[in-house]
């Protein structure tokens, strides 16, 4: 039997677990620039490509990466259990600046597709490996607020992006031409410095990613007991290391001698592999990333122009930062699962108004009111919540490849749902494709409500046993 509480009744080292999980939440950072770098970036290379005005083209340039964030995360599993967690950091910071670079010279759409689908590998690796890495490492009645860490880095990368493509872009005069947006420096070369500035923070990633230690559960898995106890003592003392260690031994002493794929589909693991499954597409199926990806189309539809739009689009990472703030001083004290309820529920309202609102085709403030709306409960919500669940819910031996199988799932719904909307805002107008987002949400919030136990203080290895057995 784990017993709930062992150590984590004692003080720990804030200072050197923070700075070991901020370190590995640079990967969320850059997952965020280079997610929603495309974006502002869009009005710009479209007209240098020639892809304006072609919704499949133009799906295909704003999701491509997804294809590398899809490869990126069906590696990181098998490699990560293999080479460990922190080394695969590391190639995720390299890939991260030989794709922010090429991007940004490519001289050709179909360079710019496979280097953005180069970068897209790193983000898989990133997305999957920080959050677990920052499960890994830290105490369990902290381990909430410092997953979410992860998130709050990617949301101040994504705000970042915003600000910079904001910055970079010179003003656009209302009702300006696709011509004379490529004639412009914006549409030769401005583009391109949006891609170019996510090469700086890829290489403080490497570099913080070089000092951090290895997972210490990682450790124990390959017989490295002394290194993992190393670590351990330095998060929580001595008598912290000791009882982690034991219960780490005995979680990994009733798994099988190997582990990989095929494990997941053992009664009871391929339960709790569905909830992975399911939490993760619902994350991106919700609709939210539309408005990221697609802000562009959405206010324009507002009736804004290319400038104010730029200029919204950072109100709107600004107001994500701040509701990311309310989720990393909630979820240890709420719980995991009254927050993703709140989400589920929240978005499906706000995103029947929206719908509505298209439908009676108003415009400006009101739209604008409902987007920051939606953005500020999907950020104190779904999106940082989602990330803690999954770190937190798969058994030690196979958490590597479970949390690939998961991440896959969360990119390959990313890439259904970026692909998919100028199609569905073609066929169904706006109104109709927030109403069917609105929809996935009510679903959402059933399956939240029925399947999702609450692993607010607990260790991962209680967990494990709670779930699995």
């Amino acid at each position: 039997m784990i017993p709930a509480m062992r150590a984590d009744h004692l003080e720990y080292n804030r200072g050197y677990v923070f700075a070991i999980s901020l370190a590995s939440a640079f990967g969320g950072l850059l997952f965020g620039y280079d997610w929603v770098v495309i974006g502002g970036a869009k009005p710009f290379y479209e007209q240098f490509f020639n892809i304006a005005g072609v919704p499949a083209l133009q799906g295909w340039a704003m999701s491509c990466a997804l294809i590398g964030c899809i490869a990126g995360a069906l590696l990181s599993g098998g490699l990560s259990d293999r080479f460990g967690r922190k080394n695969l950091l590391l190639l995720s910071a390299g890939l991260f600046v030989a794709g922010s670079l090429g991007t940004g010279a490519a001289g050709s759409f179909t360079a710019f597709v496979l280097l953005r689908m180069l970068g897209g590998v790193g983000i898989g690796l990133a997305s999957n490996l920080s959050p677990m890495y920052i499960a890994e490492v830290t105490p369990a009645r902290v381990r909430g607020r410092f997953v979410a860490l992860n998130q709050l880095t990617i949301v101040i990368g994504i705000l970042a992006a915003q600000v910079v493509n904001w910055l970079v872009a010179r003003p656009v005069p209302k009702g300006a031409t696709g011509a004379e947006i490529l004639a412009s420096w914006n549409g030769q070369t401005g583009w391109r410095w949006m891609f170019w500035a996510c090469a700086v923070p890829a290489a403080a990633f490497f570099l913080f990613m070089l000092f951090a230690p290895e997972s210490p559960r990682w450790l124990i898995k390959r017989g490295r007991e002394a290194r993992a106890r190393a670590v351990l003592a330095r998060v929580g003392g001595g008598a912290y290391a000791d009882g982690e260690l034991v219960a780490i031994r005995e979680t990994l002493a009733r798994e099988t001698e190997r582990s990989g794929f095929r494990d997941l589909l053992r009664p009871g693991l391929s339960r709790v592999l569905t909830l992975g499954i399911v939490l993760a597409a619902f994350q991106q199926w919700c609709g939210i990333n539309v408005i990221f990806n697609y802000a562009q189309e959405i206010f324009t539809i507002a009736g804004y122009g290319v400038s104010d739009i730029l200029f919204n689009i950072v109100i709107t990472g600004s107001v994500n930062l701040v509701f990311t703030f309310v989720a990393i001083s909630t979820v240890d004290r709420i719980g995991r699962k009254p927050l993703m309820l709140i989400g589920a529920g929240g978005l499906g309202g706000i995103f029947t108004l929206m719908g509505l609102s298209f439908f009676l085709k108003l415009q400006g403030l009101p739209l604008l009111v409902l987007v920051v709306s939606a953005i500020g409960c999907y950020g104190m919500s779904l999106a940082p919540v989602t990330w803690v669940v999954l770190a937190e819910i798969f058994p030690n031996r196979i958490r590597g490849a479970a949390m690939s199988v998961a991440t896959f799932s969360l990119w390959a719904a990313c890439f259904v749902l970026t692909y998919t909307f100028p199609l569905l805002n073609h066929a169904l107008k706006a109104s109709g494709t927030f109403w069917l987002y609105a929809a996935i949400c009510v679903l959402g919030f059933v399956f939240i409500k029925a399947r999702l136990p609450e692993t607010k203080g607990k260790s991962l290895e209680q967990i494990e046993h709670e779930l699995v057995g």
